[in-house]
């Protein structure tokens, strides 16, 4: 349970200072460039073996890229889909990811919920719905058409909820001791697509790379890495039926907080219910 607190808290973190880092007058996407080239460092330095770099475990390379390639897209389509559906919509759907994670659970790796861990899962997804229905406005564009686009938002949920799968995935078919070249591989992967992303951003807008974006994804990238590389030991060690649905909005519940005592911010009655929501998903969970 340590471990699941642990990465809680780190994804936590990560959102708060994702918040505090948010406006920023260069390339969009030069905080999550240097906060993947953050985790890559941290990555390396944990490396037991660099022989591994060469010799590891093709499953473990396969494994690494193509969570970093889901983690991209992830970022791709929430952004795309914020632009068109708005910030609430998107952001419901893509905490809706945790279907995905859970289904690839249960129906590839047969774990079972009892009926009272599938009945904290339901909450957990009312919850979320509750915590994450505040009205925002909307951007020009979604303004303008007044429509929903399913398709990006599905594809949302299925490349949010694909990335943590992964994590699962890894831990169930993975060699664990080779966990650190796993994350190396994936942030790797993800640099390099943020790379070319940055680029792409850079012609279309004119926006430049500056230092201090860079500098304020180290501050990004320490929890980052933690998030990712404390859920393993948290999936070995609890079924992922407790675990995805606990990270989720235990990091929420905790963001929530610390805007609350320290940005001021209020609540409205569905999101209060939404917390009452949360605890009673909680206790189900571990019954």
């Amino acid at each position: 349970m340590e471990y699941l607190i642990l990465a809680t808290c780190s994804s936590a973190i990560l959102a708060i200072v994702l918040r505090i880092f948010r406006d920023s007058t260069g390339n969009r996407y030069g905080i999550i460039l240097g906060n993947y080239l953050t985790c890559i460092v941290i990555s390396w330095f944990r490396l037991p073996d660099r022989s591994l770099l060469l010799n590891g475990s093709p499953v473990t390379i396969l494994c690494g890229i193509f969570s970093g390639i889901l983690y991209v897209a992830g970022l791709v389509t929430m952004q795309t889909s914020t632009r068109l559906n708005g910030a609430t919509l998107t952001s419901v759907f893509s905490k809706m990811g945790l279907i995905i994670s859970l289904a690839v659970s249960i129906f590839v790796f047969s774990e079972k919920p009892s009926p009272l861990q599938i009945a904290g899962v339901l909450l957990v997804l009312a919850a979320l719905v509750m915590l994450n229905g505040q009205e925002e406005k909307k951007t020009e564009e979604a303004q303008r058409t007044d429509r929903v686009y399913t398709g990006i938002l599905l594809l949302t949920m299925f490349a949010g909820g694909g990335s943590s799968a992964m994590a699962k995935v890894f831990e169930e078919v993975g060699i664990r001791s080779q966990d650190e070249l796993y994350f190396l591989y994936l942030f790797c992967t993800a640099a390099l697509l943020t790379f070319c992303l940055l680029l792409l951003e850079g012609n279309k807008t004119g926006r430049p790379l500056l230092l201090r974006d860079l500098a304020a994804g180290i501050a990004v990238g320490i929890p980052n890495f933690f998030s990712s590389f404390l859920l393993l030991p948290a999936l070995a060690a609890l079924p992922a039926f407790i675990v995805y649905p606990i990270n989720s909005t235990g990091a929420i519940l905790i963001v929530m907080a610390v805007d609350a005592l320290v940005f001021h911010q209020r609540y409205t009655k569905k999101q209060w219910q939404g917390i009452l929501l949360v605890l009673a998903a909680v206790l189900l969970l571990n019954l």
